[in-house]
């Protein structure tokens, strides 16, 4: 059986004052907290190109070589301790997931 890679993709808002330190958090405490768990390979952050209320400012995705890395991940300790952390950071709110998903491979074109 074919092993397939799995994005693990999390769209986000924040409030236009808590933009910095939003940014400054996912990427100094969030996303290193996150990367403790041994089975996340990468993760890249976006921000869209030209804000519109119809999609989310953030989209984040998370590599993992297969799924069942990635349903490891969901009740990993790792995962438990940066949810709760966040939990704690914006209790008094200013930022949102929006959504999460997950996906896997059909096919790749390379040039």
């Amino acid at each position: 059986m074919e092993t397939k890679p799995v994005i693990h993709m999390v769209a986000a808002r924040c409030q236009p004052e808590v933009e910095g330190k939003f940014n400054k958090w996912y990427n100094e405490t969030h996303v290193p907290m996150l990367l403790k768990f041994d089975g996340l390979k990468g993760v890249t952050r976006y921000k869209i190109l030209k804000s519109t209320e119809a999609y989310p400012e953030y989209l984040v995705i998370y590599e993992f070589d297969s799924r069942e890395a990635f349903e490891a991940y969901e009740s990993s300790p790792e995962l438990t301790a940066a949810l709760e952390e966040m939990r704690d950071t914006w209790k008094e709110g200013g930022y949102e997931t929006v959504w999460r998903v997950q996906y896997e491979p059909l096919k790749t074109w390379r040039k």
